[in-house]
């Protein structure tokens, strides 16, 4: 379509470079990846350089052991996935919450599966990646030791989850330093999380200097994490408090390489990870739209809104359906994006009413929902949420991640500055759900990294924090840009819309059925509109958090320019050259 007026300007214009280019959740991470790719490094070195950097600005949403789920297209067109995503313990008994705790999942060490970042990043950089795990760590180590001054993302997440932080002597010694919640522009330094890193360092140089190759230095910096002492730490601190990591689920864990989804949209392959997180229903929720039809409608519209909001009803519920580990659950991801599926999904869409709840699944067993709750009910804060970056080297490489994991439900380890991943949250307390719980399963995860390609050369790593919100956020960014014709930037500042209408992918799962949730900034005729045709409206402050925040880069094949965006809902910056 042809490309519409400045409707969305903001602070943040796209960027426009021609050599290489960032975009991440932080400006001083992307000032790291930045620096690696002005020193020759490649998108995957400069990528996992801002991923480890995030875990130290966005402490309180993204944990240096938590999860990098990672996607890497190199310029050759070999499209990857890395899960970045650890599995429960060997030893936890599958229906340990039902049979002791009442069907739910408590906070604290219970939710704990093995920390998988750091041993994502190492693979990424080990196979894809041109330097040492010094080059890429260092970055995230100063900051951790020196400090940063806070932000008003940062300051408001700890002053949100303070009471959590103070279950933990340890994690209030970092998150609440003089027993208070940090504000905005004072110094925040995480001294055990540097040391943590620097042994990490320190273990690479010494493999280094007793002859040692570069995948030799990074292997050896992962074995002191997963084998050495930090990894004796783990295990010592949930044997005395009665957690189930053990040595050996450390020990033999690895992130795991996991086939793309390719999936066609016009003329884009727009390629997802797996069934073992959300992003599949990415491309699913596109494919139902253009089986409606959406030409005509136009943007932000009380039609085009409503329709996106039950297509994405329809894919979550798919997800909450049929979406598991794919190692212990079959999940029909070929039938779930074929032609027939997604034509009777779309076929069930009333075009004027809004369908009261989860619909039901197509096919297979329908998965019991819990009791519909108000907004207004909603039971607690609930852990910090992720963070993104993307980057496209002067190669061609592109690298898209989403690291993720909080700090407020679960202990921090003494002396180790971070939190062993508890994305166990993320797994339903019944085994017998898709996503149950059980030993070597890994919970279905909301990060969701994606890569589009056109079939003219172009390429858009693009992705965000967000729980619930991130398929959303990217489906409507997606749509502005490519087939609104917004500018890329354009795209991503406009207002977002929001359903609630399933089960929330976090304990406690809460379900808000017909909740919708708009940013203040649409046309009054819209909220009107959508409440006669049956949404439960609410209302968002505008640029909120809660909207996502997408970053994106466009290596645009046509115009030879790297067009990037960062969402100026979070202290997101691109960087170009």
């Amino acid at each position: 379509m042809t490309a519409t007026p400045s409707l969305w300007p903001s602070p943040n214009p796209t960027l426009y470079g021609t050599t290489h280019a960032v975009s991440s959740g932080h400006y001083l991470a992307s000032s790291a990846a930045f620096a690696l790719l002005e020193a020759g490094g490649n998108a995957i070195d400069a990528g996992c350089a801002a991923g480890m950097a995030l875990a130290v600005l966005h402490a309180d949403e993204v944990n240096f052991a938590g999860v990098a789920p990672i996607m890497i297209r190199m310029a050759d067109g070999a499209t990857v996935s890395i899960d970045g995503l650890g599995v429960w313990p060997k030893r936890i008994p599958a229906d340990l919450f039902v049979r002791e705790h009442d069907g739910e999942i408590p906070t604290g060490l219970l939710r704990t599966v093995t920390p998988a970042a750091p041993d994502a990043w190492i693979t990424a950089v080990r196979d894809f990646g041109t330097m040492g795990f010094a080059d890429v760590a260092t970055p995230a180590m100063r900051l951790a030791r020196d400090g940063f001054a806070v932000h008003p993302l940062l300051a408001d997440g700890i002053q949100k989850r303070q009471s959590g932080y103070r279950r933990w002597e340890s994690n209030a010694a970092i998150y609440l330093p003089d027993g208070r919640p940090p504000t905005v522009g004072e110094r925040f330094v995480q001294t055990d999380l540097a040391q943590t890193i620097q042994l990490m360092i320190d273990a690479e140089a010494a493999a280094v200097a007793a002859g040692g190759d570069r995948i030799a230095g990074l292997e050896a910096a992962r074995a002191v994490f997963y084998e050495g002492e930090i990894a004796r730490r783990i295990v010592s601190y949930h044997e005395e408090n009665g957690g189930y990591l053990g040595a050996d689920d450390l020990a033999e864990f690895r992130s795991r390489y996991e086939d793309v989804v390719a999936t066609r949209w016009r003329d884009f392959t727009i390629y997802t990870c797996g069934a073992w997180c959300q992003g599949p229903i990415l491309a699913e929720a596109l494919l139902i739209l253009e089986e409606i039809g959406i030409d005509g409608m136009p943007h932000n519209s009380p039609e085009y809104v409503h329709t996106v909001i039950e297509a994405l009803k329809a894919v979550f519920a798919d997800r909450e359906h049929h979406f598991g580990d794919p190692r212990f659950v079959d999940v029909p991801l070929d039938r779930l994006l074929g032609d027939s599926h997604i034509a009777a999904r779309a076929s069930a869409i009333d075009p004027q009413r809004a369908y009261d709840g989860l619909p039901p699944a197509l096919f297979g067993e329908s998965q019991m929902l819990p009791d519909a709750i108000s907004a207004d009910e909603v039971r607690h804060i609930g852990e910090g949420g992720t963070s993104y970056v993307c980057v496209v080297d002067r190669w061609g490489n592109a690298f898209s991640a989403t690291p993720s994991d909080g700090a407020s439900t679960s202990p921090v380890i003494p002396g180790t500055g971070f939190v062993p991943s508890l994305r166990g949250l993320q797994s339903r307390p019944d085994p017998r759900h898709p996503s149950g719980v059980g030993p070597g399963r890994r919970p279905r995860l909301t990060p969701n990294p994606a890569i589009a390609v056109r079939d003219d050369g172009s390429v858009m790593p693009f992705g965000c924090p967000g729980g619930d919100m991130q398929v959303q956020a990217m489906l409507q960014v997606f749509l502005n840009a490519f087939h609104f014709g917004m500018d890329l930037q354009e795209a991503v500042n406009a207002p977002r819309f929001s359903t609630w209408s399933f089960p929330n992918s976090f304990a406690p799962f809460d379900y808000l059925a017909a909740h919708v949730f708009l940013e203040d900034r649409f046309d009054e005729g819209v909220y009107a509109e959508l409440e006669r045709r049956g949404h439960d409206v609410r209302r968002w402050a505008p640029f909120t958090r809660d909207a996502a925040a997408v970053e994106a880069i466009y290596r645009n094949a046509r115009t030879g320019f790297l067009e990037s965006a960062a969402d100026p809902r979070q202290p997101a910056q691109a960087v170009v050259a």
